[in-house]
């Protein structure tokens, strides 16, 4: 076994990676050989660290394990050789989703996850390539959300409006392992990654100190569980394929396109009859539906007459952010305020540029500034106060009066002529720095004057 540091590796990994990624396809029975690699475990390293992320029930934190990282991977190595590793199991932890319930995911210890993401590393060119339908664009190298909304663009352009929207219950929760083995078995020829595999789908989950055997199931926030996943879902997959359905599949998001409610009804029946007997998992009944596009919401957006927009649900997500960011007496200053709305809508509005409607951006632009608008009249704590605040911007006194005088609130008083004009978007624009995402120019875009009409 050659001797490779993490400090030499780092140098020469890009030059190397390539061409032993390239060699995997043609030596699938030494894939263990290649794990307890010092160079593999590297890099498997490298994306752990890259993704920080919390320590798991060791309490080891990622900074923490580089301090001794030639140690490290040198002990994972042997142990894997020896076959003395055994996967720690890993720390239950629950998020609340946004539109209500629970998400259990789960936190591998460091030296886990690192052996997770090498297996990744390894396996995923040699599954990825061979098996992985088109129609199939989450967790998968050079593949995307973006891609995965305009293959659902194309596919209603060309006439299929009509949506089978699947939605699976606890679908990782749920994944049976024997099932997954399998499939795995047929472009797996190393059966020592196999059973590395099983081992650590088996490794438990530790809740309030408790272990709880993971009889099914590939826990949600490890490095291979996307993987896991697609590999599962690949048998959906060329089900649909086998049937000449057009279909965009992004995880355990799918959605299959047909023409007609009659063809949807039945692809909808037959479908998931196959998902609950064949694959061994459970179609929830309440959230899927058969529907037109402009009804479905994909990856946060949907397509309505042709167009990508951004849902409602995604549009009302974003408007509570903006409340959350904007709340009723804070002390923090305006431009404190305005730094964090940047930082959330930066990254939002990034993601949403898929939009084919920059009127949506403008709305939520037009939301930001209301609400702060609403903070100065409310800071004034008087009406005289205001009245004067006013009259210092260059509002009129008759105006300034009437307006500040009147019986409206101070949600009100931020939409009138007076508050506006002594608080003009150049203010927040200029002064407070606000990004605006609508001010872009995107080729896919549609004229900033064309609103959407979101079902």
């Amino acid at each position: 076994m050659p001797n490779i540091t993490y400090a030499t590796s780092e140098r020469f990994v890009q030059r190397e990676s390539t061409n032993m990624e390239t060699d995997l396809l043609h030596d699938g029975e030494r894939l263990f050989e290649i794990l307890t690699n010092p160079f593999w475990l590297t890099l498997g390293w490298a994306d752990v660290a890259k993704n920080k992320g919390a320590p798991g029930i060791d309490g080891v934190t990622v900074e923490a394990f580089q301090e001794n990282i030639d140690q490290e991977l040198s002990r994972l190595a042997e142990e894997l050789l020896n076959w003395t590793y055994k996967p720690s199991p890993v720390k239950r932890v629950e998020i609340e989703k946004p539109d209500g319930g629970i998400r259990l995911l789960g936190i591998p210890c460091v030296r886990d996850r690192v052996v997770q993401a090498t297996l990744k590393r390894i396996i995923e060119p040699v599954v990825v390539t061979p098996l992985f339908s088109d129609h199939s664009f989450g967790f998968i190298p050079k593949r995307n959300q973006g891609q995965a909304v305009r293959e659902a663009q194309r596919i209603v352009q060309s006439g299929k409006e009509w949506v089978v929207d699947i939605d699976l219950s606890k679908f990782f929760d749920r994944i049976h392992h024997d099932r997954l083995i399998d499939r795995l078995g047929k472009v797996i020829k190393d059966k020592r990654i196999l059973r590395l595999i099983g081992k650590i789908l088996r490794s438990g989950i530790m809740k309030n100190g408790l272990v709880i055997p993971s009889l099914e199931g590939s826990v949600q926030g490890s490095p291979l569980s996307p993987l896991l996943s697609n590999v599962v879902l690949d048998e959906l997959d060329k089900e649909l394929e086998r049937r000449e359905l057009e279909f965009c599949r992004f995880a355990d998001d799918c959605n299959i396109f047909v023409k007609s409610q009659k063809a949807a009804d039945r692809v909808m029946k037959s479908v998931s009859s196959f998902i609950e007997n064949k694959l061994k998992l459970v179609v929830n009944q309440e959230k899927s539906q058969v529907a037109k596009s402009r009804e479905v919401k994909f990856l946060g957006l949907t397509i309505i007459d042709g167009h990508i927009a951004i849902s409602i649900k995604s549009m009302a997500r974003a408007m509570a952010k903006v409340k959350e960011l904007t709340p009723r007496g804070t002390h923090l200053k305006l431009e404190a305020t305005m730094e964090a709305i940047n930082r959330w809508y930066k990254g939002w509005s990034s993601y949403y540029s898929l939009t084919q409607f920059p009127s949506q951006f403008v709305k939520i632009e037009m939301h930001v500034r209301r609400r702060l608008r609403s903070r100065i009249i409310d800071q004034q704590k008087s009406r005289r106060n205001l009245y004067n605040k006013l009259r210092k911007k260059g509002v009129g006194g008759k105006l300034a009066a009437k307006t500040v005088f009147s019986h409206n609130k101070r949600w009100a008083l931020s939409h009138s002529h007076a508050v506006e004009k002594a608080y003009p978007n150049r203010y927040f624009t200029k002064e407070l720095k606000q990004f605006k995402r609508s001010t872009f120019t995107e080729d896919h875009w549609l004229h900033p004057r064309r609103w959407s009409r979101l079902v």
